[in-house]
């Protein structure tokens, strides 16, 4: 386990060779993964890389240390046989637009089979989605069952609450161009900005300009399909939607400061409803973590919104936030739209989401949104009346009453001795 592929000389960065013509040059937005050319982030055999970072994100680090604790030979390299998709998905014409897609690769999941002879032949080209089968099964669902909300139907949702879907891992790949075009910024601006803000992490960002694709160490996202992949296509189908960013504390451990877990049910309740009737449901869960913030910041401004003056209160919601972090929402959401034109979908009738960010990026992309559907009132926690309202105010979809200034005052949560 003590093999290296390294010398004791450390190289920082690379920088290009003049006038060299790339080994394996990527064409962003080509129409079939061979013309684009294979994406290569592995490590073990520097020459062959042409995008910037490592497979895995985050996770590389952990790579790291199980390299470092001689669990793990550098040199290893995944054996591909049975790991193919369980279901078809794609190509779809949206593969083909370099302005569609700029933060995931379209083709990440069909690497084994696409560049089998180049594997063969000792690249380490390693896949960046995952495509499986499983199924999910959460109390909350038994509950809409016992409430006569949902029927099993042996298919889609079994009578032990258990709901069959295709479920998608995907790892974040950026196209550096286009996620700079989406955020109005010059590319130049971009490579450095990142560069600077990971305090240095990655100096081929500024060294390397004739890499355009870069392996971002933040967390990727998972999409659950309920229901047949070709509906999402199928213009005679149904297709509802709920794109959830994360939150563990409510989603996992059902902290009811949020109204986060009882959205996510309450999409994949709607999501196994048209499937049974035909359509898909949609679930697309992004590692955003407090607003992407973290959820170090998240608790701090639960500490800030608890001990202010007045108490935790809907009127000064997003102001706790924006003290702490200096933002109030730093997900913005022009990346989100991606996933989306990757599983070829071009209508929404049913979008289960009050953010008018993720609608107004959604819509913007070219993907038409028929209906907004909110949170039941009977499904929000008490203490997350204070989020709701708050948001409600700020201009967030609501088919009701925005709240006025003394109703927003009125609308305050516990305080820490009542926790």
């Amino acid at each position: 386990m003590s093999i290296s592929n390294r010398s004791t000389h450390i190289r920082l960065t690379s920088h290009p060779e003049p006038g060299a013509v790339a080994r394996h040059p990527i064409r962003w937005g080509a129409a079939d993964p061979k013309a684009r050319g294979p994406l290569i982030g592995s490590v073990t055999n520097p020459a062959d890389r042409n995008v910037i970072g490592a497979h895995g994100g985050a996770y590389s680090l952990y790579r790291a240390l199980a390299i470092s604790a001689r669990a793990l030979n550098p040199l290893a390299r995944p054996d591909l046989t049975n790991t193919h998709p369980t279901a078809g998905i794609g190509p779809h014409p949206q593969w083909a637009d370099p302005h569609k897609i700029v933060s995931l690769d379209p083709y990440g999941h069909l690497v084994g089979e696409a560049f089998r002879d180049e594997i063969a032949g000792g690249i380490d080209i390693r896949p960046t989605i995952a495509v499986t089968k499983a199924r999910l099964n959460m109390p909350e669902i038994l509950a809409a069952m016992g409430a006569h909300r949902l029927a099993p139907d042996g298919t889609t949702l079994r009578a032990s609450g258990d709901i069959s879907v295709t479920k998608v891992a995907i790892d974040p790949v950026w196209h550096l161009p286009g996620v700079a075009a989406r955020f109005d910024v010059s590319e130049k601006s971009l490579r450095r900005t990142l560069f600077e803000q990971t305090g240095g992490m990655f100096p081929e960002l500024v060294t390397r300009p004739d890499m355009q694709v870069f392996l971002p160490p933040i967390g990727g996202m998972t999409v659950y399909i309920m229901g047949e992949i070709d509906a999402l296509t199928d213009e005679k189908s149904r297709v509802s939607c709920r794109v959830h960013d994360e939150c563990n504390g409510s989603d996992v451990f059902g902290s009811d400061i949020c109204t986060c877990r009882p959205y996510l049910v309450h999409g994949i309740e709607e999501c196994v409803k048209e499937a049974q009737k035909g359509g898909a449901g949609v679930i697309v869960y992004n590692r955003k973590e407090g607003r992407a913030l973290g959820e170090v910041t998240k608790f701090l401004v639960y500490n800030a919104r608890k001990r202010q003056e007045g108490g935790d209160q809907a009127a000064t919601y997003f102001e706790r936030t924006e003290c702490v972090a200096g933002v109030q929402d730093a997900r913005f959401q022009q990346l989100m739209p991606d996933v989306l034109h990757w599983l070829g979908i071009r209508r929404i009738d049913r979008l289960m989401s009050m953010s008018n960010m993720k609608y107004d990026a959604i819509t913007g992309s070219g993907i038409e949104v028929v209906e907004r559907v909110p949170i039941p009132p009977e499904l929000v926690p008490p203490d997350a009346n204070v989020e709701l309202e708050a948001k409600k105010a700020a201009g967030y979809y609501t088919p009701g009453a925005k709240p006025d200034k003394a109703g927003l005052a009125a609308v305050k949560g516990r305080d820490l001795e009542r926790f």
